[in-house]
């Protein structure tokens, strides 16, 4: 084989050509991804209710990006609408679902959320991207740059009346938001991990 390959300069080019479409293949492959991401929620629709800017209310967002907060935005912006803040005024855990109108990941997303009607003392509201301006405070807090972005608040009297909240992005199972905020109500003792 290795006489072969050493004598024919075809089968040297197929050789070179094979590898250059796999490194390329892992490189292309590797560049993507996304892990969860943690840090420190429709007048907004609960679910199950007419979520604002629905097709019939307002034009879905074009790109899968949130539209850019100006700097300082989080500190300057208005606190967010009464419904959140009554949410988390009454000990609720506050979830948040900034979605695209119109993404594959988010519409299974939004699919998911339904579960959440099931579990007590939760407050769910899915939030198109193109209203996320009216949660800035929230959205900036914790970093929000993409969508889809489950943001889970945890309830005021775990939080110390300073809200803390987790972000994470992309594609979550119904099990693993209900788990998002299972965990936003965890009120044990937490242990380092060592491996």
């Amino acid at each position: 084989m290795r006489e072969k390959l050493n004598e024919n300069p075809l089968m040297q080019v197929a050789l070179v050509g094979v590898l250059l479409v796999a490194t390329g293949f892992f490189v292309l492959s590797s560049m993507g991804g996304g892990a969860e991401e943690e840090a420190g929620s429709t007048e907004e629709a609960p679910v199950g209710v007419a979520i604002e800017g629905s097709p019939e209310a307002a034009g879905s967002v074009g790109a899968a990006s949130v539209p850019a907060l100006p700097p300082g935005a989080a500190a300057a912006a208005p606190p967010p609408p009464p419904a959140v803040v009554a949410a988390f005024d009454s000990n609720k855990t506050v979830v948040l679902l900034f979605v695209r109108n119109g993404g594959i990941d988010d519409r299974l997303v939004r699919a998911g959320m339904t579960r959440l009607r099931s579990l007590p003392r939760v407050a769910p509201f899915i939030v198109p991207a193109s209203r996320i301006s009216r949660y800035a405070s929230i959205a900036q807090g914790v970093a929000v740059d993409r969508v889809p972005a489950l943001v889970v608040v945890r309830p005021k009297r775990l939080a110390r009346d300073i809200p803390s909240a987790t972000v994470s992005y992309g594609f979550r199972s119904p099990q693993s938001i209900a788990q998002a905020v299972i965990d936003a109500g965890y009120k044990g003792r937490t242990l380092d991990y060592h491996p």
